[in-house]
């Protein structure tokens, strides 16, 4: 069952949190700027709603332990590395901050409506294998705070 409150703080705070942000802040730790930021978590709801064709990429004996990684309420380290990303971040590719934090509440809805239907659709996540309405609502969550920390939104 997924966890109302979770998927609540994705839809309002974490969005109204990004929402303060101009654009020009340092982050606490990794190389995106904020609106690079808010791209990335773009592309991480598009990944959720399965619009990015991924395979699995982790073991498939280390899966189950990314896995309770993933549903724990252990948080992300800083300069987690994503290996689907460059080192040096891509630049921007929206005109602005505003625009990309429109474009993240519109892929949040998508990928809500993606599960509309069926919660217990899966779609492939590249390293923790696949997940259902559940189990996405809580990477994202989990992704999302990540990030709000690295802009020192939340502690």
């Amino acid at each position: 069952m997924v966890n109302k409150t979770k998927l609540d703080f994705i839809k309002t705070e974490a969005v109204s949190l990004l929402r303060t942000l101009k654009g020009d802040e340092t982050p606490a730790w990794g190389k995106l700027n904020a609106q690079q930021m808010i791209e990335h978590l773009c592309d991480a709801f598009d990944d959720a709603a399965g619009l990015n064709n991924h395979k699995i990429l982790t073991p498939p004996e280390q899966l189950d332990a990314y896995k309770n990684f993933m549903m724990s309420e252990k948080e992300f380290k800083p300069n987690t590395k994503n290996i689907l990303m460059d080192e040096n971040p891509a630049p921007a590719k929206m005109e602005n901050i505003n625009t990309a934090l429109n474009q993240l509440q519109e892929r949040i809805a998508i990928f809500e409506s993606v599960f509309k239907d069926d919660e217990n659709k899966r779609i492939i996540n590249p390293f923790f294998g696949e997940l259902n309405f559940e189990e996405n609502v809580q990477l994202l969550h989990k992704h999302m705070r990540h990030h709000l920390r690295q802009f020192k939104l939340i502690d």
